[in-house]
């Protein structure tokens, strides 16, 4: 006797909760038997680690307009592209941004592999560039060599707006050049970068800290004042005296600030070259007429900096400043790793930190080229005609919409209304016998038959003529 099959009870459309319910952020933890042992699979966390977020396609409209404006701009100035690992031997960057350095101390990301090697995410790019300067002999190119990278940095910092454990830089060096022409170069780069991307309220913060042969005149003279004001400072400073004292005059804490306010200042430190070279600086800004202030707080965070350092600023209605980028020379850094004496300088964009600024301001973002023609099909076979002759117009540079999936053909001409395109090629199963399409005008509503061979030069003599505006409307008939 047959078993007779047991029906499911389903429940009524009525009877279903509409209450949504929310995908777990972590999975059922799985206990499996391998050889009588049971073996706990860990649960997989359903979102990146803290500090770190994926950028979606409708995000991107902001990120697209400064990569677009980025490709344009560096090669005006004579830049070449280089990539380099995200990933570099530690001691590469110990050695470059120096140790007492919160960046070293507290923020960079460091592991070793099951090779036994000590290896750090990169929390900058200079150091890498350098590194890649040094190994492939660029030091016999003809002088200055400019090199620009873009990509992700790590930094294990206190995640807040604009500011990322996974960020992301636009880096700009320049090797083997001392003169301060090259300074001024590289901050109206910066400024044409900016004004092209829409950022029109910015400023630039300009200081210079000196060679090591006068900067350690100052750090001593420095280090007796702070410790004449040591009970003021905060917690992170009184060990930064020992450490890094030029990183008390970048602290933040508003005790710090006061006292950091009376503080000698660099420039009145400066040898005869380092002061002729800063004030040289300042005369090809006044020339280029670029909005800018002198700091003498500014010290900027790693070791590897000497003479100009510099930091872009942008103001918002409240007159809250924030950090779009800076950076500075590094004349001893090729040096320090081994290398020939290369003096050297450059900056960095902070990509993550341009998009906020920009979508504050409601700035241009980049806009897809919008496609002119449509094509509809109608059935398998047509399908694989408008498959064939969607790549034809696209070998041939023609931008072309489609929607190759179950719909109707009202909802496809719906969707090529919605697009706003000119023309929609339909192809139903007697067009695909026949090897002709329909060209239907989205804006007339007229429509003519035409053989295969000739869409294309029928749909290049539309592309001559100038667009036309479309008003989106209703798909009442076919």
């Amino acid at each position: 006797m047959s078993k007779k099959p047991i029906k499911n009870k389903v429940s009524s459309k009525r009877n279903v909760s509409k209450k949504i319910v929310k995908p777990l952020k972590k999975s059922v933890k799985k206990v499996s038997v391998k050889a009588g042992k049971k073996i706990v699979q860990e649960p997989i966390v359903m979102q990146p680690p803290r500090g770190m977020r994926d950028i979606l396609p409708n995000e991107q409209e902001y990120w697209n307009r400064v990569r677009m404006v980025l490709d344009k701009e560096y090669p005006k100035y004579g830049f070449g592209r280089i990539d380099i690992p995200v990933l570099e031997y530690s001691n590469l960057f110990i050695r470059s941004i120096g140790k007492g350095t919160d960046l070293i101390d507290k923020e960079i990301y460091t592991f070793v592999t099951k090779g036994k090697d000590k290896v750090a995410l990169r929390p900058e790019i200079t150091a890498g560039v350098a590194r890649a300067f040094i190994q492939h002999g660029m030091n016999v190119l003809p002088k200055p060599v400019k090199l620009f990278s873009i990509g992700p940095v790590y930094r294990y910092d206190r995640p807040q707006e604009g500011r990322y454990r996974e960020h992301f830089q636009a880096n700009f060096d320049i090797f083997g050049e001392e003169d301060s022409v090259l300074d001024a170069q590289l901050i109206q780069l910066a400024y044409r970068i900016l004004g092209a991307l829409g950022l029109k309220n910015v400023q630039f913060q300009v200081n210079s800290i000196g060679c090591p042969d006068c900067r350690k005149e100052y750090i001593d003279m420095l280090v007796s004042y702070f410790e004449s004001k040591k009970k003021k400072l905060c917690k992170t400073c009184k060990a930064r005296l020992k450490t890094n004292p030029l990183r008390i005059l970048d602290c933040k804490e508003d005790k710090c600030v006061q006292v950091s306010a009376n503080a000698p200042q660099t420039v009145d430190h400066l040898c005869n070259g380092c002061r002729d070279h800063f004030k040289s600086l300042l005369e090809y800004l006044d020339e280029l007429e670029l909005p800018y202030a002198i700091n003498p707080q500014l010290v900027r965070g790693l070791d590897y900096y000497t003479r100009t350092v510099f930091e872009i600023w942008s103001t918002d209605e409240e007159g809250k400043k924030k950090s779009l980028g800076g950076g500075g020379r590094y004349d001893k850094l090729i040096e320090s790793l081994g290398g020939e004496p290369t003096p050297a300088i450059g900056f960095a964009l902070g990509i993550d930190r341009l998009v906020l600024e920009m979508k504050r301001i409601k700035a241009k973002s980049y806009e897809n080229p919008k496609p002119r023609i449509f094509i509809a099909q109608l059935g398998n076979l047509a399908k694989k005609k408008s498959l064939k002759l969607f790549s034809d117009l696209e070998r041939d540079g023609i931008l072309i919409a489609e929607s190759f999936g179950r719909g109707s053909l009202k909802s496809q001409l719906r969707t090529a209304n919605r697009l706003g395109v000119e023309m929609t090629i339909i192809i139903g199963q007697k067009e695909a016998l026949d090897e002709t399409v329909i060209m239907k005008n989205m804006i007339t509503g007229t429509q003519e038959t035409v053989p295969q061979e000739k869409v294309l030069n029928a749909m290049k003599k539309i592309l001559k003529s100038k667009p036309m505006i479309i008003k989106k409307k209703k798909i009442n008939n076919i």
